[in-house]
């Protein structure tokens, strides 16, 4: 693990992340079984469960993780302390949790208060967490570092206010004018702009820091994030009258070769680490990879498949996306940042010599976190292919995988608990 250059004495208290990271496995599992009661997320995309069970994922679990990671990077690696941080992650931590449920519970009712009640709280929550981040990324002293969060940061912010504009439409606050399609805007905004484009930035750190892998390239850490912001803005239609398709194609092959481009780079420099042991970390990051170039593999051929498997490809796509990729690479942070996290401050705490506290591999060992990953593994066998198989042959997987999916998040999150229990019976203090 490379530690030169961090800067340790600004880190948050290990509670401010720790909640973050123990909530959002709870998420997924609810997610889960409600998804094991509703059917109609697998004929179309737009329907109320599978927006509701969407934004359980991308709020409720993928959110929650990044924000407290971020918490973590922001002072430790960028030098960007957040400004009165532990209020600003109480702020989070219930916009997060009270809101997400909320507003997933209007999209399945379809029931305008429930709605209004989500979004509202979300932006309350989140709002307070925005404006300290973006206090601390001005301040950072690693400027050049910092702009692939600033921009995860910017489009975080544009998936809000589209988010706003349509959920105030949808529960009647206010018309939104026919022409204007936001719901993908939205949707790409938070995928790409939010999700991936962080997921990108926090691997530029930990992935060399924790993985102990050379750099990235330099060229591809300073351009990539870029070329990925201008085709969603291409995407979005900021193009000049009469441009509109073309500059939507032409934004959407830039994502995805930028995306092409992240994975095979990412998987490139893991293959260098120079520690080659056997690490469930780099198996979930593995998995992520191969799923991101699946998703940009695909999602250009999909105006050319026949109209009876466009939807069902579109939500196969959406899974593995979501689950695939984003899920598989946020576990398998999880499993290097909560065991460093846990040994670093009770190190600090303690002053405890190497050998009289766990170290990071028996905070969280391998042999518990191993099987999450098949879990996970397996479930993605299962679902990923769902949507095009026949009725009895499609339940069927559908309900083994959203089980599997259940039991991997409540693996990972004892094996989540187990490091926190550790990290007390030592003398750790969580604030």
């Amino acid at each position: 693990m490379t530690v030169a250059g961090l800067s340790y004495e600004q880190a948050p208290p290990f509670a401010a992340p720790l909640r973050f990271f123990l909530i959002a496995p709870l998420f997924l599992l609810l997610a889960a079984g409600l998804a094991l009661f509703l059917s109609d997320w697998q004929s179309n995309r737009w329907s109320p469960a599978a927006l509701g069970l969407t934004h359980l994922i991308t709020l409720g679990y993928l959110t929650m993780v990044m924000l407290g990671a971020l918490l973590q990077i922001l002072p430790v690696v960028l030098g960007a302390p957040v400004p009165d941080v532990r209020r600003v992650a109480w702020f989070g931590l219930l916009g997060l949790s009270i809101g997400t449920p909320s507003l997933a519970l209007g999209f399945m009712l379809a029931e305008p208060h429930w709605l209004h009640a989500g979004m509202t709280i979300l932006v309350a929550g989140l709002l307070p967490v925005i404006v300290s981040i973006a206090f601390g990324l001005v301040r950072s002293a690693a400027p050049h570092v910092a702009w692939p969060i600033r921009q995860a940061a910017f489009a975080l912010v544009v998936t809000l206010t589209l988010g706003i504009a349509l959920a105030g439409g949808l529960s009647g606050l206010w018309t939104l004018p026919t022409s204007a399609d936001l719901t993908p805007l939205h949707a790409a905004w938070g995928l790409i702009g939010w999700i991936l484009l962080l997921v990108i930035g926090v691997a530029y750190q930990v992935v060399p820091m924790l993985q102990i892998t050379p750099p990235y390239p330099a060229w591809l850490s300073r351009w990539l994030t870029w070329i990925m912001l201008a085709g969603l803005l291409l995407f979005s239609g900021l193009a000049q009258p009469g441009w509109g398709e073309a500059a939507s194609l032409i934004g959407e092959l830039a994502i995805c070769a930028a995306s092409i481009g992240f994975a095979l780079a990412t998987l490139r420099i893991q293959a260098r680490r120079r520690r080659k042991v056997p690490d469930v970390t780099l198996d979930f990051w593995r998995l992520g990879m191969a799923s991101l170039i699946l998703s940009a593999l695909l999602f250009p051929l999909l105006a050319w498949l026949p109209d009876i498997w466009q939807e069902r490809a579109r939500i196969s796509l959406g899974l593995a996306f979501l689950l695939g990729f984003a899920a598989s690479v946020v576990s398998g942070m999880l499993y290097k940042i909560v065991p460093f996290l846990a040994w670093f401050h009770l190190k600090t705490q303690t002053g405890a010599k190497v050998g009289a506290i766990p170290n990071m591999k028996e905070m969280i060992p391998d042999k518990l976190a191993r099987p999450h990953f098949r879990l996970h593994l397996a479930m993605l066998i299962l679902l990923l292919p769902a949507p095009f198989l026949p009725a009895p042959a499609s339940e069927f997987a559908t309900s083994a995988g959203l089980l599997l999916l259940a039991a991997g998040a409540v693996r990972q999150w004892l094996n989540l608990l187990r490091a926190r229990r550790l990290f007390l019976r030592h003398g750790g203090r969580l604030d």
